[in-house]
């Protein structure tokens, strides 16, 4: 089992050398530092502890402080467990982007947007009554159940609090990895809003063939190249010409205000 943390940026799109439009999210994998390694003789189980972005000291208790100097580092803000995972790692070790290949097959798991207090229609998707003729019932979560236990049924949709749930989406893909930039593009979308946490791992249910997909990537031309080189060189003889002429003027002005003056003194 391999994992990691991340924080989702965004969602943009990318095209293939066959000519297929792939819709991706862009997550940033900071480097994550392993805060403690867990054994089956000590603990029961084997498992890393991942520990991502850094937080004052002053927001972090004694045992986050202890365990932070005995990883080498700072405090971290958000720390996950990895059971059963792949290869060995000692604390202090840190995991960046270069732990997935592109075509590996992925389970992302984030938490959900927020939609607070919502209705059933739009958090059960049950469909309104009809809107005219005198019906009354509109919006409304329908019957209750029947009369005999006399009391609502356990499981019962009804209206409440939307979102921030704890979601998982099974079988993406991961379509670049960017080791320079610490990112990697993944097939689709992932649960959460945009600079939220999200929990990276290897796919349960994988099904699919390993197929990694060879994207377009820009590069400047030789042209472009050297537009840029010469654009800074033109800038300041431009600027110099200016400051010249700025000069001249000057100077000019100087010599009338002198024959001004000159010819009031007579």
């Amino acid at each position: 089992m391999k994992g990691i943390l991340g924080r989702k940026l965004g969602m943009t799109q990318v095209f293939t050398k066959d000519g297929k439009l792939i819709p991706v999210t862009v997550v940033e994998i900071a480097p994550n530092t392993v805060m403690q390694v867990k054994t089956k003789e000590k603990d029961g189980y084997n498992a890393i502890q991942l520990g991502v972005f850094d937080k004052k000291e002053k927001n972090a208790n004694k045992p986050e402080m202890g365990r932070a100097k005995n990883a080498n580092t700072t405090p971290k803000r958000f720390l996950k467990e990895i059971r059963d995972y792949e290869g060995t790692y000692n604390v202090g070790d840190t995991i960046g982007a270069s732990l997935f290949e592109v075509g590996d097959i992925i389970d992302v798991t984030g938490t959900s947007k927020g939609k607070g207090f919502t209705g059933v229609i739009k958090r059960h998707n049950q469909s309104r009554g009809p809107e005219t003729h005198g019906s009354n019932y509109h919006r409304r979560p329908g019957s209750m159940g029947t009369m005999l236990p006399k009391r609502v049924l356990k499981g019962k949709k009804l209206s409440g609090h939307m979102g921030v749930e704890t979601v998982t989406i099974q079988n993406l893909e991961v379509i670049e990895v960017n080791e320079a930039e610490n990112y990697i593009l993944v097939s689709g979308n992932i649960p959460g809003a945009k600079n939220s946490l999200v929990l990276i791992k290897s796919a349960v249910k994988n099904s699919k063939k390993k197929n990694p997909k060879e994207i377009l990537v820009y590069e400047k031309s030789e042209a472009e190249v050297k537009e840029e080189s010469i654009a800074p060189d033109t800038e300041e003889i431009v600027t110099e010409e200016e400051n010249s002429s700025i000069e001249e003027s000057a100077s000019a002005e100087d010599a009338n205000t002198n024959e001004e003056e000159n010819k009031t003194e007579e």
